[in-house]
């Protein structure tokens, strides 16, 4: 008698088998963060959902956050924190505080677990090997201190990791350069990802958030929207769908997109592996924009 659940496992297999051949070889960005980042089931199902990307042929660069993190060691420190505009005011204490939590703590954790997980990963920020360059942003002219946009991705540290069969597990710190050259820079995570997917020509960026993708009715998580072109993504901030929270996580999916990556997705981490529900079956799991629709999965 055949057992029903090893002939389900196989069937799971050859389903995805299309999706493994045609991403094989590919890069894809994925940004980590919200509860898939502090959840320790979900932390170890998006562990196990990277390493075996990278064993079929995937070559995957992670980006991580941390802001939950930081929020925690500023309050134990006994400091505000305040933000413009979404943006954390980074001060010099503050952004001592941003590298010690994201490139120390949480980068180093996450490439532990993947090694001890049986994957190969390597730690690093924005700060090595120059990798990202940034000067200080100001929106709209106000000052919020050593907050950066980046002005240059230097992909070449990356792509010699990639070369090796490793992933890269990227914290969103950036060298100062132009006038700020010398000090470090706190980058928006989301931003980071946006631009170092559109650097490395990436077929995919991957935003893991806290919802299940844009929704055409906030109050409604059934009216989820599976796929979006990148000019009706304009219209739907427009007309206000697209708003609040949701606004800088899609306009870095604009970024990366305009930027060169083939597509995005927009799709939800508290899922039990949400990335390979995504990549591998032909419904998905969340939003997936791209310039056409006529390009498949």
């Amino acid at each position: 008698m055949i057992d029903i659940n090893n002939a389900a496992r196989a069937e799971v297999l050859i389903h995805a088998l299309p999706y493994i051949k045609q991403f094989r070889g590919k890069t894809m960005v994925v940004k980590y963060g919200g509860n898939a980042m502090i959840n320790e089931e979900l932390k170890t199902a998006v562990i196990q959902d990277l390493i075996l990307m990278s064993c079929v042929g995937i070559r995957v660069v992670l980006v991580h956050g941390g802001g939950p993190e930081i929020e925690g060691m500023l309050n134990a420190l006994g400091r505000e924190s305040r933000f413009v505009q979404g943006l954390r005011y980074t001060d010099e204490e503050t952004m001592e505080v941003v590298q010690m939590v994201l490139c120390g703590k949480i980068n180093k954790d996450i490439t532990a677990l993947i090694e001890t997980s049986g994957g190969r990963a390597l730690g690093l920020c924005g700060i090595d090997g120059a990798m990202l360059q940034a000067r200080q942003y100001r929106p709209g002219g106000e000052d919020i201190g050593l907050v950066g946009e980046i002005v240059s991705v230097n992909t070449r540290i990356l792509e010699d990791i990639l070369a090796a069969g490793t992933i890269p597990v990227v914290s969103s710190v950036a060298l100062g350069t132009e006038a700020d050259a010398g000090r470090v820079l706190n980058i928006n995570a989301d931003t980071a990802a946006a631009k170092i997917a559109a650097a490395l020509g990436a077929e995919k960026l991957i935003l893991m958030t806290d919802v299940r993708g844009i929704l055409k009715d906030v109050n409604d998580d059934n009216s989820l929207i599976k796929a979006l072109t990148r000019s009706e993504l304009d219209k739907l901030k427009k007309n206000g769908t697209v708003n609040k929270g949701m606004i800088p996580k899609v306009d870095c999916c604009a970024l990366a997109l305009d930027g060169g990556v083939k597509k995005t997705h927009i799709i939800d981490g508290r899922l039990h592996h949400a990335l390979l529900i995504e990549l591998f079956t032909d419904e998905g799991i969340g939003t997936m924009l791209a310039a056409s629709l006529l390009m498949e999965n």
